[in-house]
């Protein structure tokens, strides 16, 4: 491996902040998702459907990671 192309080092300083505005930007896509559901039919309101299921899961493992990093932290 050349000089020039190492790898950046693990810093994980700022993975809870990412982490936590990943959460509030699923949110809101959800609230997007509720509102834009109500103008809705059919095959498109259960693709949101299961859209905004896909994310409540997203939000589930952004808290676990979330735990993990405080974990990490006080070791």
């Amino acid at each position: 491996m050349s000089k020039n192309n190492r790898p950046n080092p693990d810093d994980r300083s700022d993975n809870v902040k990412k982490l936590k505005k990943m959460v509030s930007n699923t949110k809101e896509n959800m609230e997007a998702a509720e509102e834009t559901m109500e103008h809705t039919s059919g095959n498109n309101r259960e693709a949101i459907r299961e859209k905004n299921e896909h994310r409540k899961e997203s939000i589930e493992g952004f808290r676990r990671e979330i735990l993990d990093e405080a974990e990490a932290r006080r070791k």
